[in-house]
């Protein structure tokens, strides 16, 4: 049975704006990003609301939902009480372009830092092999859409902008993971994820866990075990030693780029 919903949208750009309030018929079943579509067809048409597949896997339609990040298209009306008004906001953690979209390139510019997946040799017969459980977490972690609720969510760069520069955030710790972890790949990343990409500013509040649409775990599985693969490679005991007795170009030193992309 329809209703007609309450709904405050945040309207404005880069200069400022304010929340709006709307009345909104919507129907059983249907979703955030039902109701502000039908708010761009009969009320305000302008409404930028950025969007794409409708199904919870491109990642498009990240908005803050009564102050906590979501998929708009993943999120049911059902989930809120009927007469409670819904706030829809942008990203908090990065640059307003317009009304709820916002600008994300700072995670493209990040991604352009980590080395690439480099694989060994192939054996003599040409076949490649890893164990099911190297599948499994791989599988798990190539999951991620990419809609950048956890790093939203992170509070290291929501609140300190002035973070960014040296910190990567979860979506990024869980892709050094992915390729670190990876049994064929060659690059050692442990040192650019402690220098560059900031492992060692993550509390470890599971908060990009909890948002992840995917499921994804993100800090047990990935953050975690990245931490105490670049604690290994930089305070342990007999790697230290190690350094001291063989010369630099004995050592399997880390494949580390050149500076960061700004």
């Amino acid at each position: 049975m329809g209703y007609d919903l309450q709904m405050r949208v945040w309207r404005g750009d880069a200069t400022g704006g304010e929340l709006v309030d709307y009345t909104v018929p919507v129907e059983e079943g249907e979703v955030v990003l039902d109701a502000l579509h039908r708010i761009q067809a009969t009320q305000s048409g302008d409404l930028a609301v950025r969007w794409n597949c409708k199904a919870g896997k491109c990642g498009s339609c990240s908005t803050e939902i009564n102050g906590k990040p979501r998929l708009a298209c993943m999120t049911r009306l059902s989930t809120f009480e009927q007469g409670e008004t819904i706030t829809v906001t942008p990203l908090r953690t990065f640059p307003v372009i317009r009304d709820l979209v916002t600008d994300v390139s700072y995670n493209y510019r990040v991604a352009e830092t980590i080395p690439a997946f480099a694989p060994q040799p192939r054996p003599a017969d040409g076949a490649y092999r890893m164990q099911q459980v190297d599948v499994e977490r791989g599988q798990e972690f190539r999951k991620c859409i990419e809609c950048f609720l956890c790093q939203t969510v992170c509070h290291v760069i929501r609140d300190h902008e002035e973070n960014k520069p040296a910190f990567s955030g979860p979506r990024f710790f869980l892709r050094y993971a992915e390729l670190e972890m990876h049994p064929l790949d060659t690059n050692d990343r442990r040192q650019l994820a402690r220098e560059q990409a900031g492992i060692g500013l993550c509390n470890i509040t599971k908060c990009c866990t909890e948002v992840c649409p995917e499921g994804i775990h993100i800090t047990d599985n990935a953050i975690i075990p990245m931490k105490e693969r670049v604690v290994d490679r930089s305070f342990d005991p007999v790697t230290w030693l190690g350094r001291k007795i063989f010369r630099r170009d004995q050592l399997e030193e880390a494949q580390v780029p050149q500076g960061r992309a700004e």
